[in-house]
């Protein structure tokens, strides 16, 4: 699957570990937002984690997105 474009490693299909992997970063980023934007006051040390799950979540979701099937 050499000399792929960005947009067509997109749209291959995922083995099926990385669609998992996906959907575990989506989950991830979405706890960060939670935290992150919560409409009370919490402790400083939890909007910082919440920080750092939106960028662990982001980057697995992006990892597991451009992992393609090798159909040889």
């Amino acid at each position: 699957m050499k000399g792929l474009t960005l947009f067509q490693r997109i749209k291959a299909p995922m083995p099926k570990f990385f669609i998992k992997l996906r959907m575990v970063g989506l989950i991830l980023a979405a706890i960060g937002g939670v935290l992150v934007s919560a409409p009370y006051a919490i402790p400083p040390a939890l909007v910082t984690f919440g920080g750092y799950l939106i960028v662990a979540g982001a980057v697995a979701t992006a990892v597991a997105q451009t992992t393609v099937e090798d159909n040889k």
